[in-house]
């Protein structure tokens, strides 16, 4: 078990950092490596969280990281990773494909685990983490970062202080050009538009809309040469009537809009990825008011921050984006991808 799991009580008296793990060293691994080195010496974050240790599949490619970062360890295959008794969290920054495996082997070894999303491949994959979470009693929580970030309580203020009425439709798109990379276009690594970006644009929808009940769901993609989707539009209508579009794309750059339309004015949010901008109009189309995005370190502290207090505080998840919120996601996903007919090469056509 990792040394903080049943000395919770003691680290937090003795202020004892949580050590920060990183598994990959992708372009993902360096933005959080950036990250956590920013918030060890922020003094908002520098009693929560230390840059402990990277692992790669190539030794000096790791050791270059770390070096760069300033990362204390390095390793050259993930297992070393598993055996340091000291690793605390670890961030998975794999394609989705390894997420599942990955996350229940460093549980099984006594780490606590930050899944870069999508969390897993399917709803199958993620429901095996989860019971390996509850199982071992370790935390356990999605790294997307957009339902961490202060905008999203912003958002929910407004949406709760009545100012654009009764919430009826939600639109999000998000699309940017990634066809040269593998992990987006290779079916064996899960790849597509769906589960890389199309997976923000559902969430902004999902927290908003909560987990009402849907009546229907209206998809379709087109196919990659590779056998992915490479653009995809979903509709979600509820048994309310209220609905959700969902747009994502990986072949073309959208303008990263979300919009929540009310039946007393609308909010119009730019860059649902990671917002810049919440400006709340009347039913005149009239700018009423603008709100303010604090300051941030990079946007991705706050998911960070977030898991290493669940860590000290004995939780398996985090209150952002606890189990259910995850798996009603991955479902939705899986879903979408049933009635497309898009199989991954690693699924079985009765898995999902």
């Amino acid at each position: 078990m990792s040394r903080l799991n049943g000395k919770r009580q003691e680290a937090e008296q003795k202020g004892m950092r949580v050590n920060f793990a990183i598994l990959g060293a992708g372009r993902i691994a360096n933005a959080l490596a950036k990250t956590v080195v920013m918030m060890a010496q922020d003094p908002q974050y520098s009693h929560l969280i230390a840059p402990y240790a990277v692992a790669a599949r190539d030794g000096e490619r790791a050791a270059a990281f770390a070096e760069k970062y300033g990362f204390a360890h390095s390793y050259g295959s993930y297992q070393e990773l598993l055996d340091d008794p000291q690793v605390d969290l670890v961030y998975i920054a794999t394609p989705h494909s390894l997420h599942a495996e990955q996350a229940i082997a460093c549980m099984k070894a006594g780490k606590n685990v930050l899944v870069e999303k999508s969390f897993a491949a399917n709803a199958d994959q993620a429901r095996q983490v989860m019971e390996t979470s509850e199982n071992t009693g370790l935390l356990c929580t999605e790294a997307i970062w957009t339902r961490y970030m202060p905008s999203r309580s912003i958002i929910d203020g407004i949406i709760s202080s009545g100012a654009i009425g009764t919430v009826r439709t939600v639109t999000a798109n998000l699309g940017y050009v990634t066809v040269g990379k593998a992990r987006m276009t290779d079916p064996a690594l899960a790849g597509g538009a769906l589960l890389d970006v199309g997976v923000y644009p559902l969430n902004f929808i999902d927290m908003v809309m909560g987990p009402k009940p849907i009546e229907r769901v209206c998809t379709d993609w087109v196919r990659s040469p590779e056998g992915v989707d490479s653009q995809n539009s979903t509709a979600i209508f509820y048994k309310d009537g209220s609905v959700g579009e969902a747009t994502s794309s990986m072949v073309s750059d959208s303008d990263r809009t979300g919009s929540i339309w009310g039946d007393q004015g609308y909010l119009q949010c730019i860059n649902i990825n990671n917002v810049e901008s919440i400006d709340l109009y009347d039913g005149d189309h009239k700018l009423r008011k603008s709100y303010p995005i604090p300051d941030q370190l990079t946007g991705y502290e706050y998911e960070v921050a977030s898991a290493a207090q669940a860590i000290l505080d004995g939780k398996t998840e985090c209150a952002q984006m606890p189990h259910k919120d995850t798996m009603r996601i991955m479902e939705l996903m899986d879903s979408l991808r049933r009635q497309w007919g898009l199989v991954f090469p690693f699924e079985s056509r009765t898995s999902r």
